[in-house]
């Protein structure tokens, strides 16, 4: 186990170290929740202030030209591509998760189905993120589909004939559990069945490469590792070979060919920008494109392979030192670099909710997932070594002291 000499050390010597000065970061505070909601990058304030006095003020209506408005989820869906190892032209930003799900999801369905109508199952992760499955379901009830959930390590047995669509998350919100895209990916062709891959916990924080994967579609959040501020809109892909496949569900009038042609009937646009929807939210992109500049500033200094080597490292200092200090507490989080994502967790059934809330009150916060996970989450844009270090000893602290005991950090609040 490293000490906090040893992880200064570290600090001294991280060629990432600069990047930190992209980030506004609250004095006192130990921000381990960049996996629900990344930090404020210093350059959106300006930016947003610009879009509203500038574009917005003077430019008014004339902006969706002059300041290139009506491209800019194309032109940001092209900077995450290069994150996410995705083409030119073949991801854009719009809408949420959610909504993005639902119009691949669908695509896929609809693919698979007019290929072979006798596959009717929709195989996922019994702990994927809610939204998933929830959207799933609906698809399912709306169609005659069955959804079919397993543990992580049955997955491949479930994948068979009567399989249309894998549909998983990458990295596991609960535990960040990171599943082999590639293998599972090639798991579900050989089945016949097509891929959805959901990238919120992936998206600058881990390598992606959607090609190499051969996946099918991938959505992915913007306000957690891409740092595009709270209710950021997502991103959604489609293999090039898919895009222009079928119509996808939602066909609002962005996703037309010529939208400022004003004909009754839907004609859709070629590739991805059929899967644009409705206007798109100008400030929250302009915000968006900020944050993923951030994890872009990482390019001369190694990337995302140079972020991922220094997340390992941070998770496995904290995890190792959790582990040493705190033995009430139970990891749930893969020990394997190769299986873990960008966040460490540990569980105990009694007492996980109150942790987190007294962390809280010591300025170290991360976050509880129901029913008994405490969840904290490492971006290496911006955290030190010894911020993860001092992240745990805190943790030391509060069970050492049985602080998480006091009646104020028993009160549960609406967001956890």
């Amino acid at each position: 186990m490293s000490t906090r000499e040893q992880a200064l050390a570290l600090d001294a010597q991280d060629p990432l170290a600069p990047l930190r000065e992209q980030f506004s970061l609250p004095e006192g505070v130990l921000y381990l929740d960049g996996n629900s909601l990344g930090v404020l990058p210093r350059a959106t304030p300006a930016r947003v202030q610009q879009v509203v006095q500038d574009e917005w003020g003077t430019g008014l209506i004339r902006s969706w030209n002059s300041a290139g408005w009506i491209t800019l989820p194309q032109r940001v869906g092209n900077k995450i591509a290069r994150l996410v190892g995705a083409g030119a032209d073949e991801l854009v930003v719009a809408d949420s998760t959610s909504v993005n799900l639902f119009k691949v999801l669908s695509a896929a369905l609809s693919i698979t189905v007019a290929d072979a109508p006798q596959r009717k199952t929709i195989v996922s992760e019994r702990s994927n993120f809610p939204t998933d499955l929830y959207i799933a379901e609906a698809l399912c009830r709306e169609r005659g589909f069955e959804l079919v959930l397993s543990e992580p390590d049955e997955l491949p047995t479930l994948l068979n004939g009567r399989t249309a669509v894998l549909m998983l998350t990458h990295v596991n919100y609960r535990t960040g559990r990171m599943h082999d895209m590639a293998a599972l990916t090639a798991a579900a062709h050989a089945a016949g069945a097509l891929t959805v891959w959901d990238l919120a916990h992936s998206a600058g924080a881990v390598p992606v490469d959607l090609h190499a994967a051969n996946a099918d579609f991938a959505i992915g959040c913007g306000y957690k590792y891409l740092n595009g501020g709270p209710g950021a809109p997502a991103f959604v892909w489609a293999h090039p070979r898919h895009a222009s496949r079928f119509w996808q569900p939602l066909a609002g009038w962005m996703g037309h060919a010529a939208p400022f042609e004003f004909t009754p009937g839907y004609r859709p646009a070629e590739g991805i920008s059929r899967y644009l929807c409705g206007t798109p939210a100008l400030l929250s992109l302009a915000a968006l494109e900020c944050g993923v500049d951030t994890v872009l500033a990482a390019e001369p200094h190694g990337g995302m392979a140079a972020l991922r080597a220094k997340s390992l490292a941070l998770t496995r200092l904290f995890a190792a030192k959790v582990q040493a200090d705190c033995p009430a507490l139970r990891l749930v989080s893969p020990t394997s670099d190769v299986q873990r994502g960008s966040q460490v967790c540990f569980a105990h059934d009694e007492m996980a909710y109150a942790v987190v809330q007294a962390l809280i009150g010591r300025g170290v916060i991360g976050d509880f997932r129901a029913p008994d996970v405490l969840r904290f989450g490492f971006t290496p844009l911006y955290l030190r070594h010894v911020d993860a270090w001092d992240a745990a000893e805190h943790l030391r602290q509060v069970l050492h002291t049985g602080e998480w005991r006091e009646p104020r950090f028993q009160q549960r609040h609406a967001v956890t």
